[in-house]
């Protein structure tokens, strides 16, 4: 079995009847070809201006693939969402390496191509630009608040995708940071000397230091909420000591400030990926209402 067989076996994991296109090339850089795949809802013979979730998978920046869509919790998620009517694009984004050219910033510019790409080519693939959605876990949180907040034409990529516009409608966060500035939003029990985990991951060492802030504020996806920004949904735990549930709050005051449409739920006794922070004592809201929560958010805007 060759590696392009396997992960198609493995996407089959979600259930969409064969409605698919799995190994789109979005675009080309210099580390080679990325990758999207489609999966279109079975609740219907029309495959035309679909609304269409944009997965962005976690993994630190540094590792998870597309292929993350057809895993557990998420593939729960996506099933039901097809089912109801929307076409699920799962997407690849170069990943960072340390001593490598790739970070954070090339990693949200890959996703916001690949929703350029989905633009471009909305009309031979089925789909309204005009029903854009986010989605994300962890890294791929931060990406999905991104691409959410952001506007289209911000973070240029590759040329031959830009001037494509879109409009996205609401967005869903899993565990994922909001604000890479206030690096104390990681230090999940206030302890003295932190480091910052995440720093080597945005900064080019070949950078000029004084772009230090400049990188940090880009890569925050709080400083581009703003009172018209769409609703985002943050579901976080508050036992996660990867990304610490400050992040949610934060966003949350941002928000109430700016008068912005964030909606929080605290998961108790959730660690990072919904493990249990605690052994033994169960999450709340439970795996399945986490699920359903989800669903029912980005029904709610069909």
């Amino acid at each position: 079995m060759t590696l392009e067989e396997f992960k198609n076996l493995k996407l089959n994991y979600l259930k969409t009847n064969g409605k698919r296109k799995l190994n789109i090339p979005y675009k080309t850089t210099k580390e080679g070809k990325q990758y999207l795949d489609i999966y279109y809802p079975t609740n219907t013979n029309d495959l035309s201006n679909l609304p269409t979730i944009v997965y962005t998978h976690g993994g630190g920046w540094a590792a998870g693939s597309k292929m993350g869509a057809g895993n557990a919790l998420f593939a729960k998620v996506f099933n039901a969402l097809v089912k109801k009517g929307f076409c699920i694009v799962s997407i690849d984004y170069r990943l960072y390496t340390k001593g490598g050219n790739v970070f954070m910033r090339d990693c949200v510019i890959d996703s916001k191509d690949a929703v350029r790409y989905l633009s471009k080519n909305s009309e031979k693939l089925g789909l309204d630009t005009n029903r854009f959605f986010a989605f994300g876990d962890s890294a791929g949180g931060q990406i999905a608040q991104m691409l959410l907040l952001s506007d289209p034409e911000t973070l240029e990529g590759d040329q031959d995708l830009m001037g494509y516009d879109y409009t996205m409608i609401a967005g869903v966060s899993w565990y994922g940071p909001c604000d890479f500035e206030k690096t104390s939003l990681f230090n999940h029990d206030d302890r003295p000397n932190f480091q910052d985990r995440f720093g080597p991951r945005i900064l080019n060492p070949k950078s000029d230091t004084k772009d230090k802030l400049k990188l940090y504020r880009e890569m925050s996806p709080i400083n581009y909420l703003t009172k018209n920004s769409p609703p985002l949904l943050m579901i976080q735990g508050d036992g996660d000591t990867t990304i610490p549930v400050k992040h949610a709050y934060y966003m949350e005051k941002k928000a109430k400030k700016v008068n912005a449409p964030v909606e929080i739920i605290i998961v108790k006794n959730a660690g990072h990926n919904w493990r249990e922070a605690t052994p033994g004592t169960p999450i709340n809201p439970s795996h399945e209402q986490i699920v359903q929560k989800t669903i029912s958010f980005f029904e709610s805007f069909l």
